[in-house]
């Protein structure tokens, strides 16, 4: 028997990826009590485990699709494995990612500038 068999949890831990990336469709989010604090849940279509966001991947969401999370549903993301040192230990976290078909960060904003006029410096700094 397995601890995680034993113990099941209703939110996705990266051993229940492992070495594959999966692609998921965003359902709904909800705003649960995980541990010590409230954190946003992606919750997703034909999945029964929801995914506990945290700022790394909130904001690799936001990028593509916006700032407003309630706004995300219905959009794909991909969900895999890396490495990462938490709390002074490395060990495997659940990162997301755009899948590349869906690829087009919202557009920046054109730089402020104080001085208009032309130096011949095309570096904007």
């Amino acid at each position: 028997m397995k601890v995680s068999d034993a113990f099941p949890s209703e939110y996705l831990k990266a051993s229940d990826i492992g070495n594959h990336s999966i692609k998921v469709l965003i359902s709904h989010i909800e705003l649960r009590d995980v541990g010590d604090d409230t954190k946003p849940v992606l919750f997703f279509q034909n999945k029964k485990k929801g995914l506990v966001c945290n700022v790394t991947n909130a904001n690799a969401i936001a990028q593509y699709y916006g700032d407003d999370m309630d706004l995300w549903a219905g959009h794909p993301i991909e969900l895999f494995t890396m490495m990462v040192t938490f709390q002074g230990r490395t060990q495997p976290a659940i990162r997301v990612r755009v899948p590349i078909t869906h690829a087009a960060p919202k557009p920046m904003p054109p730089p402020q500038t104080e001085n208009s006029a032309d130096d011949g410096d095309s570096i904007p700094f």
